[in-house]
């Protein structure tokens, strides 16, 4: 059974007999589809539609994740939810709530669960679902700090990422008391930057600290090719990316 919410991804796999599912259940009715703000984060239904999403104020880092998703009908008929299962270089969205320490509301036949967002992707197209489960909700707490959220394409708006740059940092006493980098689009799913994070961690925001996280980042990612950019250059515009998002946050010139 294949469950589908707006099915901007589903459909066309279907429409050309790529996908052949003999049940298909919708999750247009089933009430998954409310943002509320309440208690330092903000909840977010599985269904919501991106335009939604644009609307919410509390976080705006989510609402640019959102404007970079497609045209005005992908945006009304695609769902936050949806975004965490896009293939790369797509997933716009879910990089920054991956950069927001975003949890995910799971329900299934024993219940619910609630799963940290970095620990949903075990792979390409693979997730930590069991079977019979499926994402219901994202909680995201409001961010501590200071964000950035850069997406590198051939051109501005509606284009698939090269790479996609989502940071969050808390500044303490003129030095990165906590750092959260994540990266799409240069690897199988989107992912934190880890390597980056260590190097920007407990040190001033200068340019040498930017470039040693930018080049963890362009280390650490993985890459590939394909019609848009290849491997090389992705990882190349990701030290870029990297180093322009942080400087942003620093004052600086990227």
């Amino acid at each position: 059974m294949l469950v589908m919410a707006g099915g901007t991804l589903a459909m066309p796999l279907i429409n050309e007999g790529v996908s052949m599912p003999a049940m298909v259940m919708g999750l247009r009715q089933a009430g998954l589809n409310a943002i509320d703000a309440a208690n330092g984060s903000v909840r977010i239904g599985a269904a919501a539609t991106m335009t939604q999403l644009l609307q919410q104020t509390d976080i705006p880092m989510l609402q640019e994740a959102a404007h970079q998703i497609g045209g005005w009908a992908i945006r009304n008929m695609g769902t936050v939810g949806g975004n965490l299962f896009a293939p790369p270089p797509a997933g716009d969205v879910a990089v920054a709530l991956l950069a927001l320490d975003a949890q995910l509301r799971i329900a299934g036949p024993n219940g619910e669960r609630t799963l940290p967002l970095e620990d949903f992707y075990t792979g390409f197209m693979t997730t930590a679902l069991e079977p019979g489960e499926l994402v219901a909700g994202i909680e995201v707490p409001r961010p501590a700090g200071q964000t950035a959220y850069l997406k590198y394409a051939r051109k501005k708006g509606n284009t698939p990422a090269i790479v996609t740059v989502a940071a969050h940092v808390q500044v303490a006493e003129g030095s990165a008391a906590d750092a959260r980098i994540a990266l799409n689009a240069v690897g199988p799913h989107p992912m934190r930057a880890h390597g980056a994070e260590a190097a920007l961690t407990g040190q001033p925001l200068t340019e040498q600290s930017i470039q040693a996280a930018a080049e963890a980042a362009a280390a650490e990612c993985q890459p590939f090719t394909d019609a848009i950019a290849s491997e090389w250059y992705r990882r190349k515009m990701t030290a870029v990316v990297v180093r322009r998002a942080l400087a942003q946050l620093a004052g600086l010139e990227a």
